[in-house]
């Protein structure tokens, strides 16, 4: 019996001995190599890592140097210089699930093809450690992270798992293509839902604060953003450049403020933009909003051709559509201010008021072509209650027939400008004269125009200029119809006969100064030419007397 005793002791002596050793031998370059190649051999894992420190200073960590972890076949999931374990009594019953994991000094890559892990932790933390997130859609990219996720039990498609408390920072960052610096993320993640309490980076030489959830659904709440002193230069167009605000099935936004910021791209710039937005939904590629409002000033916009300077905007959203207040601009340098309603129902523009003084405008040299182009599906309809412009310069340079008035000044109401996403004058009445006007090459003075329109046709009840010696006067009808009959009367007292020569009417056999009277009509049709559809007449009488009446026939002097 006291033998037996002896050799239990013995065995037991023997067998801490062993363990002692195999302890020490794991802390060794060679017991570290054999340990990973065995999880490798024997998992569905690659592993290796260098050495393996314990100190009986702290008997509850193991920490694991120089790690490698991924799947077979799979990029690396894990590279970090060191590996802190800490264990607690709960690996007794749940060997895999560890009381804090630290990554430190390394790269972490959350693809969902990575997951599951086979073990988890109540924290993950790291120091100074790079994420990114391949096949995610997110395209991630983070340096110098650190942080914790508490607790941490990944899961298949999901490396955070599907519960947690989140609390990160980092360095830099880049999402999408959108980079950041001294970022700091703090948030829950709760099955799908995940909420952010707390966004905050430097990005573009400002700054970003915030708050927002994104639902089961992958809609997104943002209760508050604020963006201050951004300045973003980005190589996508406008469309583009908002192209990710329609990626995800519906935005909320209870509030978005953005002070003092500059954003450019290819053709189109904001200078010192202030923006305050409340209450607005973007879904589907639309808009909702029951208390919505809009306020918005800048500096500068520009956009293509359109150039605006010091714009002003205020309006409020609802269901029915915007109710803009105030719209101003300094434009093509002159003023633009108008105010009134878009209504969702129908997609019309009624404009309350607008008025344009001191404009020096050059139209583009596609505007006919624009004119004819259908309106997008938003805008099919816009009204000019009233309207009013004070000593503007038109100017067109088609070379075909270029024509500029100056210091042209009109007024006019119920205009609709637009119907059925087609431009047009379909209703309503103005009044327009100038100071001076050149149409091709010919000058007169005091140029003024009366229209009104209906349903049928365009009148023009007054049309008059004064020439160099004499005075034009005329009137025309236009009809609504596609096929655009016009007819026009026109007579002239004391003025050069060969002033309809320069205005495509061929040459007269006499000279000299007189009088005319023509009669024409014709159809004035974008895609088809005018000269062959026009019959009429002129007679003309020369200050000697002379005599001549010229008849035209589709376009040819009989």
């Amino acid at each position: 019996m006291k033998f037996l005793g002896k050799l239990i002791f013995w065995l037991i002596i023997a067998l801490l001995l062993v363990i002692l050793a195999f302890y020490f031998l794991l802390q060794t370059r060679w017991g570290a190599r054999h340990i990973s190649q065995w999880l490798s051999d024997n998992t569905t894992y690659q592993v290796a890592f260098d050495a393996m420190d314990h100190r009986f200073s702290s008997p509850s960590h193991i920490l694991l140097k120089n790690v490698t972890f991924g799947r077979d076949g799979k990029p690396a999931t894990l590279v970090a210089k060191t590996v802190d374990i800490g264990l607690s009594t709960r690996q007794i019953t749940d060997p895999l699930h560890v009381d804090t994991i630290l990554l430190q000094d390394g790269t972490l890559n959350l693809s969902p093809s990575n997951a599951p892990l086979p073990f988890a932790a109540d924290r993950l933390q790291l120091s100074n450690m790079a994420l990114n997130s391949p096949e995610t859609g997110w395209e991630l990219s983070a340096q110098r992270v650190s942080g914790g996720v508490m607790p941490w039990t990944p899961e298949a498609g999901n490396v955070l798992g599907k519960k947690a408390h989140i609390q990160m920072s980092a360095g830099s960052l880049s999402l999408n293509g959108i980079p950041a610096t001294n970022t700091l993320i703090e948030g829950d993640i709760n099955g799908d839902e995940v909420t952010l309490t707390t966004v905050g980076a430097d990005m573009a030489r400002g700054s970003l604060t915030g708050n927002a959830r994104r639902n089961g659904d992958g809609s997104w709440v943002v209760d508050n953003l604020r963006l201050n002193d951004i300045r973003l230069q980005s190589d996508r167009s406008l469309l583009d450049f908002l192209a990710p605000l329609t990626t995800v099935p519906s935005l909320q936004i209870g509030r978005l403020d953005i002070t003092d910021a500059t954003l450019q791209g290819p053709d189109w710039a904001l200078t010192d933009l202030d923006l305050n937005l409340r209450n607005l939904t973007l879904s589907q590629g639309g808009w909702q909003s029951t208390d919505g409002k809009i306020s918005m000033n800048a500096s500068e916009f520009i956009y293509g051709s359109l150039h605006l300077l010091d714009p002003i905007m205020n309006a409020e959203l609802s269901l029915q559509g915007i109710a803009l207040r105030q719209f101003t601009s300094r434009w093509e340098g002159g003023m633009v201010r108008s105010s009134g309603n878009w209504y969702r129902d129908g997609n019309a523009l009624v404009l309350d008021d607008a008025v344009f003084a001191g404009l020096e405008y050059t139209l583009p040299e596609n505007w006919k072509t624009l004119w004819m182009t259908p309106l997008p599906t938003w805008l099919q309809n816009i009204t000019l209650k009233k309207f009013g412009a004070s000593r503007n310069l038109v100017i067109d340079i088609d070379p075909a027939f270029p024509w500029q008035i100056t210091a042209l000044d009109g007024y006019g109401a119920n205009l609709r400008l637009a119907k059925n996403g087609q431009w047009g004058v379909w209703s309503g009445g103005a009044t327009l004269n100038g100071a001076a006007a050149t149409f091709n090459r010919i000058d007169v003075r005091r140029p003024s125009m009366t229209l009104n329109a209906d349903a049928a046709n365009v009148n023009v009840t007054e049309l008059s200029a004064f020439t160099e010696k004499g005075i034009l006067e005329a009137t025309a009808t236009v009809s609504q119809q596609p096929q655009r009959h016009t007819s026009v009367t026109l007579n002239g007292r004391g003025v050069p006969l060969n002033i309809l020569q320069q205005w495509g009417w061929p040459p007269l056999s006499i000279d000299g100064d007189g009088n005319i009277q023509l009669t024409a009509s014709g159809s004035v049709q974008a895609q088809a030419p005018l000269k062959p559809t026009v019959n009429g007449q002129l007679h003309a009488v020369n200050m000697n007397k002379q005599e001549v009446t010229q008849q035209m026939q589709a376009g040819v002097i009989q």
